[in-house]
């Protein structure tokens, strides 16, 4: 029977040497949730989303994406199919500037050929402005439109941040997977984060976000998937998860 999930993972595998770093880990995430993946260091988070988004190719297990499958496809691929995501250390090219780098994010661009801007330079530059309007449009969604001419390097980490959202947001993906988006954010710029997911969720965009900020976790995330030595421990309604001796444990216990 074909699932409704948005993303199912079934069984998902990575093994590296003798090591099970994501080990037969199954979810399904509906349209328009908000999951959380939470768990402590070295659980297999970042792997399993590696694994989800193309970086890394599963030893095991597939995943589909609207019911296309995108197990061990590239990340171009899973881009493509609707799939985005962002980094917990975020690395824009520093030297351009801010419009500049959420402009290189749409794929498939008519001036990526280098034939094209002789044999079609009005469509090409009709494709330019349309870039250039829509990364306008999600600078300013991030509240960094006054920045847009700026050099990247000039940005804080908040603001990089911000900067990968718009920079995933203006090729319309419908699923973006966030890496640690409240890792070495100042509150200000956190709550900033999580209005503008929140946004983007009510417009119909699903989240899954890695995230040690249990606020941010409690806040935003419905359902929540605890991973632990490579294996998705539970998953549910975020005050339960967080209130079950195993997740206390596995994570809360050391981290707390």
């Amino acid at each position: 029977m074909k699932s409704s999930g948005l993303l199912v993972a079934r069984e998902v595998t990575k093994v590296f040497g003798g090591n099970r770093a994501v080990d037969g880990v199954s979810f399904e995430l509906e349209r328009g949730a908000i999951g959380g993946l939470i768990g402590p260091n070295g659980a297999g988070k970042t792997t399993l989303f590696n694994c989800l988004a193309g970086h890394l190719k599963p030893s095991g297990g597939t995943i589909t994406i609207d019911g296309q499958d995108i197990t061990g496809a590239s990340p171009a691929s899973t881009f493509a199919a609707g799939l985005a995501r962002t980094f917990q250390i975020p690395r824009p090219f520093p030297q351009m500037s801010v419009l500049e780098n959420v402009m290189l994010a749409p794929r498939g661009q008519l001036g990526e050929r280098f034939w094209a801007n002789w044999l079609r330079p009005g469509a090409v530059a009709a494709q330019e402005r349309q870039t250039r309007d829509a990364a306008r449009h999600w600078l300013d969604f991030v509240g960094l439109s006054a920045l847009q001419a700026q050099p990247a390097s000039v940005l804080s980490g908040g603001q990089r941040k911000l900067l990968e959202l718009a920079r995933v947001m203006v090729a319309d993906p419908r699923l973006v997977l966030l890496d640690e988006p409240g890792a070495g954010v100042n509150p200000a710029l956190l709550d900033q984060i999580v209005d503008k997911v929140s946004a983007l969720n009510r417009q119909g965009v699903t989240f899954l976000i890695i995230e040690h900020n249990m606020d941010l976790v409690m806040t935003l995330c419905r359902p929540v998937m605890v991973m632990a030595q490579g294996q998705l421990l539970m998953q549910g309604d975020a005050e339960a998860v967080l209130r079950d001796p195993r997740v206390v444990e596995a994570y809360l216990g050391d981290a707390v």
